[in-house]
């Protein structure tokens, strides 16, 4: 079993920077891929990065390509997403997922979810 617990959402102002941090607990996620998804109100969750349990590979959602990073610290059992040039249709709430190794771009890929943290980016 894993528990995750998503930090560093907040509000920020168009064109701001903000990091999301994702610390695990429970057991090592080091054979895990980690992935973000992002809700906004009224919509459906969708996918926004996921990193390879290796660290090696990476994927993006083209809404966030070259604005976002993804990445992980295995030793602090931590991931990370680095959120650059925010714009207000960023605004959801963020959850971090722990799964398949790959590090899947759906939902199924993956069987541990936090609790999600809200990011808001005003005009």
């Amino acid at each position: 079993q894993v528990q995750l617990v998503e930090s560093g959402g907040g509000l920020v102002q168009a064109g701001g920077s903000l990091r999301l941090s994702c610390a695990a607990s429970g057991r090592s996620f080091s054979r895990n891929g980690v992935g973000w998804f992002r809700q906004a109100l009224g919509k459906e969750r969708e996918f926004v990065a996921a990193i390879r349990w290796s660290g090696d590979s990476t994927a993006y959602a083209d809404s966030v390509k070259g604005r976002f990073t993804i990445s992980r610290d295995n030793a602090k059992n931590t991931g990370y997403l680095q959120m650059n040039s925010l714009k207000p249709e960023d605004t959801a709430v963020y959850y971090c997922a722990v799964g398949a190794y790959y590090g899947g771009r759906f939902a199924d890929d993956y069987a541990y979810w936090g609790q999600g943290t809200q990011v808001t980016v005003s005009t």
